[in-house]
């Protein structure tokens, strides 16, 4: 069988719709939405309405194979393809994951708390840590199904998730702590 592979930019959500399909065989869009939202959905956040547009684009790619069912929804069923294996195998072996994205609604409050009134800080901080501490629990949860419930790999993601919020929510519960930040300091001048 000859493959046509149609040069394409591939993106975050590429290599995680051609590693999730590997990972399961087949999967449709809505396949991936519930996986996604079980796994990797815990840390990385994205629109998920890319999980219903990548997976035509990688197959016209070649990079996936596409089926569609016969008869009831004629849902759409993708196959990772010889050429999107090794797209992905080649992702995985770079050494260079590229910088890190931090994209928290929260810290970016805090940059421009300065701006805001006495108090919201403090709010902010409280609100902040309870999220992290909820999403710990989470994490915990999942820490402790039994080994053969997550692959290896998923398990040692979410270790680092473990640490990660046990970290912010210590940060947030130490600014929300902080005399400082109770309405004490003045903000920054309003426009008149």
């Amino acid at each position: 069988m000859i493959e046509t592979v149609e040069e394409i930019v591939l993106t975050p959500v590429s290599y995680l719709v051609l590693g999730e399909v590997a990972r399961r065989g087949s999967a449709t869009p809505y396949d991936l939405k519930v996986s996604v939202a079980g796994s990797v959905g815990n840390y990385w956040s994205f629109p998920h309405a890319q999980l219903y547009k990548e997976p035509p684009r990688l197959a016209e790619a070649g990079l996936l194979a596409e089926e569609r069912e016969e008869g009831g929804r004629r849902r759409r069923i993708f196959r990772i393809t010889e050429a999107g294996w090794r797209s992905l195998r080649e992702w995985l072996a770079a050494g260079d994951a590229g910088r890190t994205e931090l994209r928290d609604p929260g810290l970016l409050k805090l940059a421009f708390s300065d701006l805001g009134r006495p108090g919201d800080v403090a709010r902010l901080a409280r609100a902040q840590a309870a999220a992290h501490r909820a999403q710990l629990e989470v994490y915990r949860e999942l820490a402790a199904l039994p080994a053969d419930a997550m692959v290896w790999s998923l398990r040692r993601t979410l270790e680092l998730g473990l640490g990660y919020e046990r970290l912010v929510a210590e940060f947030w519960e130490r600014l929300a702590a902080d005399p400082a930040l109770r309405g004490e300091r003045g903000s920054a001048q309003e426009p008149t």
